[in-house]
Order: structure tokens, then sequence, then C-alpha cells
């Protein structure tokens, strides 16, 4: 018979795949904004939010703050890395301005955990109380992440089109959020729990969305909508 640890490590290293493709599955967004030498209308918002998360959740899964948590960190470390990626491809294609501010946003985030780095290590001397404040952090940051897609939501509903809503995003959010559940349910953790099941229900209402205002959208010559079959991650 499996133990809840076994399949709990069994439903984690699925959750590290699956989180795998949903850190890749903008790459078409990128090859997009690559190949018009422009970020065009996409949104930044939601892989710089996605680096604090990363960042948040590779220092809670640490020996020191919450034991026996590696595979929280090996997808998460590899997570950041890709969104930086990202991040530096927005850097380069973005006007003047835009650029300001994401460079703004991301001082404000490495500030802001070297403040947080701080405190832990030398405030909070007990794994369970580190656990604790980076975990109700770390669940505050992950609902950012999840939920910064709503200003893409928001210029769905307006224009009637999904042109800018790239359905790989979509499906792996929601996708992530419930294997990511299925894992906290196992052996009860609440700090991944509340996150991923806001997670799964911002990507299902996206997927909705996605389903409304696809034959409404008005796709250009040289604009092809973005691809579902996971044969293209």
């Amino acid at each position: 018979m499996v133990t809840t640890e076994t399949a709990r490590t069994i439903v984690g290293v699925i959750g590290n795949v699956i989180s795998f493709f949903l850190f890749l599955s903008p790459v078409p967004t990128f090859v997009s904004i690559w190949k018009a030498k422009s970020v065009q209308e996409f949104k930044p918002d939601p892989y710089v939010a996605t680096v604090l998360n990363c960042m948040m959740w590779v220092f809670y899964g640490l020996p020191f703050v919450h034991p026996d948590s590696v595979l929280v960190v090996t997808i998460n470390g590899i997570g950041l890395f890709i969104e930086l990626i990202y991040v530096s491809i927005f850097l380069i294609y973005s006007p003047g301005h835009k650029r300001r501010k994401i460079v703004i946003y991301l001082l404000i985030e490495v500030i802001f955990m070297a403040i947080v780095i701080f405190i832990t290590l030398f405030f909070l001397h007990t794994t369970q109380r580190r656990s604790m404040l980076i975990g109700l952090m770390a669940i505050i940051f992950n609902i950012g992440m999840y939920t910064s897609p709503l200003t893409v939501m928001r210029m769905v509903i307006k224009t009637k089109s999904v042109k800018y809503m790239p359905f790989t995003l979509s499906l792996f959010n929601f996708l992530n959020g419930v294997i990511w559940v299925i894992y906290a349910a196992l052996k009860f953790d609440p700090y991944v729990l509340i996150p991923n099941g806001l997670g799964s229900l911002s990507g299902l209402v996206q997927l909705i969305l996605y389903a409304t205002y696809y034959k409404t959208t008005r796709w250009d010559d040289d604009d092809k909508p973005p691809q579902a079959q996971l044969s293209e991650i």
C-alpha cells in the first residue's frame, strides 16, 4: 500500500513537471515579441510578479526555514531563472518609460526580499516560526502571481478578444493550481493549499473567458492565435 508520504512525493514530482510547463508556456508570446521587436500589448505584470513569488518560495523551501521541501525549492529555482529571462526580453523590447517601471519594480522586489531574509534569519530562531512568516508572505505573493492576469482579463472582456491572453499560460495556471492543491492536502500545508486553490480558480476563469471570446477575436494575418497543443511547448 502506498503511504501518504510516497503519494505526496509522487504528486510533488508531477507538480514539478506541470509547473515547469507553466513556466515555459509563455514561450510563444515571447517568440511573437522577438519577431515583432516590440512588446505590443502584452503586459509584464504576471512575469514581474512571478519573480518575487519564486524568490519567496525558494526561501520558504530551504531546510532552515521549512524542512523536507526540496521539490518546492527545485521548481521555483528553475522558475526564477526562466522568469528573469522573460523579464529581460520585456526590458529589451519595451519603450523607455515602461522599461524604467519594470526596473523600479524589480529593485523594490530585491530590496524587499533582502529585508525579509534578514528579519527571518536574525529574529526568528525556529523553523516553525520561520515557516509561518515566510509561508504567510508566500501566500500573499502567490495570490499576486495568480491574480496579476486580472489586467489582461479586463482587456479581454472589454475588447471581446483573447489575442493577448496566451491560452497555454491560462491552461497551465489551472493545472498547476490543481496539482499543488492535491499535494498540500495529502500532508496538510495551508501555505501551499490556499494560494493554489485560488490559483486554480483564477486559471479556470481565464479558460472560461478564452472559450467565450475566442470566436470574436480578430486575428491579424501575421499574428496567429496561441496554440493549445503541448507539443509546441
